[in-house]
């Protein structure tokens, strides 16, 4: 079950929602590395756009940096609010149902918490521990996540390279390390109503072959 908890989003000191009025923090441990604050203080506009873009699949990143950096010549940008506020202004159309502050939020928390790449390391681990027959499930809830790791099955449920010019007997020969079962699953309407958290969840399922 990827990316931050309700339980995190819920508690406004932590500084992951702008629902309330708090401190940016940002940091899913919160004794090491800098806060969102800290980071939208020193970033240049560069790399604040870059952040929004890639992480945030914003394509109003450029304005946005524009507008944090232009802020923050008045004062730090330190609350969740005062972002979001930022971010409202900048942004010049609304996704239906979808706060403008949402994207902007969801990039900074990825890059101060390095999501992606503790993905991509913790997928090849859990598969480690697992015996033959164990199954991997990972529920994503955006596409940036959910891409790693149907990239990640994929790439496993396929026989590895043969050395080159050696004579292997057929069990030597590679083979796939998982299979993949069934489709992706998504949250029907009856879960979507009791948890709406869940509209964007995607969950994919793989079995390691002995």
């Amino acid at each position: 079950d990827l990316g931050v908890s309700s339980p995190q989003l819920d508690d406004p000191e932590r500084g992951f929602s702008f629902r309330s009025d708090a401190p940016l923090d940002m940091r899913m441990d919160q004794t090491r590395g800098v806060t969102a604050a800290q980071w939208l203080a020193r970033a240049s506009e560069e790399e604040i756009r870059e952040v929004v873009k890639r992480h945030g699949e914003e394509r109003f990143a450029k304005q946005i940096a524009k507008a944090i950096v232009a802020a923050r010549e008045r004062g730090p940008v330190a609350r969740t609010r005062q972002l979001a506020d930022l971010v409202g202004a900048a942004v010049r159309t609304r996704e239906p149902g979808k706060d403008p502050a949402t994207r902007t939020f969801q990039a900074l928390r990825i890059h101060l918490n390095q999501e992606l790449e503790e993905l991509s390391l913790v997928l090849p681990q859990a598969v480690s521990i697992l015996v033959p027959g164990g199954r991997l499930a990972v529920i994503s809830f955006h596409s940036l996540e959910d891409r790693i790791v149907k990239n990640f099955i994929r790439t496993n449920a396929r026989p590895g390279e043969a050395p080159e010019r050696l004579p292997l007997r057929a069990a030597e020969l590679p083979s796939p390390r998982l299979r993949s079962l069934g489709k992706p699953r998504r949250p029907g309407p009856g879960e979507v109503g009791a948890n709406p958290r869940a509209r964007s969840a995607v969950l994919r399922v793989a079995e390691k072959l002995g």
